[in-house]
């Protein structure tokens, strides 16, 4: 279908929710937001009251259905990105680890490869990549391999920046290491910095921000925490009005109350829902491999041995469900932590993130509880009743 209209729905627009209105699709772009009825001849695709979103962009995931972005495989990205509009993300930044130069290489070598070819109208959209690593503190790993990790600098960025033909578009990194003022200064014009896997005090936090840093990785996760006397990267976060935090709003990496207390201070245009997922999101209970090391998930948690956090397997339509949980907030106030306020950091606002006419008709439609029934990507309509 060239041409469509979606109607009978809530559509949840840049200025406000259209409680009864219609989209018409035409050659992959959005041509027209209505109000009302529809009363033309094309072919309907009834919401039936549902809630129609802009489809979610997921700036920081490493895999997922049995893929990872580290695998370096064509096929994996392919399966992947079709996986993904299963629960609603139809753009997203593929995710890499602190893993050997070489590994890390051969990861964007891959993305890149992909991303010429990928199908845009029946998988999400591979939009460029988080380099997470391998430029943050060995005393905050995580999840990521210590063997690996290394000091930044302009040399090695600018070296992984090639590498990825200029797709790396958000880079996590401590700012509290060696070289990591010099790299702020010459490359946040063109690479976004986001402070994370780091022991940083507030006062470097506040620094490196006015040095061009300008998000937060996975908040409260591999960070130093608020005390009243020393407030942290957390209490930089909560405080700095520059400073766009990330999130895993599955109710394991952080308490609903963490996460409510960081969406009130960061407000709906400061706050973004990320999964972090690794490989293992929508695959059965078992163990997995995540850079390298092996992963032990059960029911809704996936760690190392060790016990510590291993990613999430969380999917982005729970992670609005559960923003909504655990805030109290409205859908309406919630929608744009999973699109608008990505596309405009990636600078691709003027095509994606709203239901704006123009842009492309990148669109969700959920129930009442977040379940998605219809996935349109690129006015390419996939639906999961």
């Amino acid at each position: 279908m060239t041409e469509f209209v979606v109607a009978n729905g809530h559509i949840y627009a840049e200025d406000g929710v259209i409680e009864q209105g219609y989209i018409r699709v035409a050659n992959g772009k959005i041509a027209e937001v209505g109000a009302g009825d529809y009363k033309g001849d094309l072919q309907v695709i009834d919401a039936e009251g549902k809630n129609i979103l802009p489809g979610f962009i997921d700036i920081h995931i490493h895999g997922g259905y049995g893929e990872d972005a580290m695998d370096a495989s064509f096929d994996g990205m392919k399966h992947l990105s079709e996986s993904l509009l299963s629960e609603g993300t139809t753009t997203y930044l593929a995710t890499t680890m602190t893993q050997s130069v070489e590994n890390i290489d051969r990861a964007l070598e891959n993305i890149v490869e992909y991303m010429k070819f990928q199908d845009k109208e029946n998988a999400a959209e591979v939009a460029g990549v988080h380099l997470e690593g391998p430029f943050i503190s060995e005393h905050k790993v995580g999840a990521q391999n210590p063997k690996y990790v290394q000091r930044p600098t302009i040399d090695a960025i600018q070296h992984f920046q090639e590498v990825g033909q200029g797709n790396i578009k958000v880079m996590t990194f401590a700012p509290e290491v060696e070289g990591a003022k010099e790299v702020l200064e010459a490359l946040s014009d063109n690479i976004i910095f986001s402070i994370g896997h780091t022991v940083a005090k507030y006062d470097e936090v506040n620094e490196a921000v006015a040095h061009g840093a300008r998000h937060a990785t996975h908040l409260y996760n591999a960070g130093t925490p608020f005390e009243h006397r020393a407030p942290g990267v957390f209490g930089a976060v909560w405080t700095n009005d520059e400073i766009n935090a990330e999130a895993i709003v599955d109710g394991i990496h952080s308490h609903p109350a963490a996460i409510k207390t960081a969406f009130r201070m960061k407000g709906n245009q400061h706050f973004y829902l990320i999964t972090d997922a690794m490989r293992a999101k929508g695959m059965p209970d078992g163990e997995y491999d995540l850079g390298g090391q092996n992963v032990i998930v059960k029911g809704s948690e996936a760690r190392l041995a060790s016990g510590a956090l291993a990613g999430s397997i969380l999917k982005m339509n729970d992670g609005v469900r559960n923003l909504m949980e655990f805030t109290g907030a409205s859908l309406e106030e919630v929608w744009r932590t999973t699109s608008l306020n990505q596309a405009i950091a990636l600078d691709i606002d003027n095509k994606k993130g709203s239901i704006q006419v123009g842009k492309d008709a990148d669109l969700v439609i959920v129930d009442n509880n977040i379940n998605v029934k219809t996935t349109i990507k690129n006015g390419m309509i996939h639906a999961f009743e």
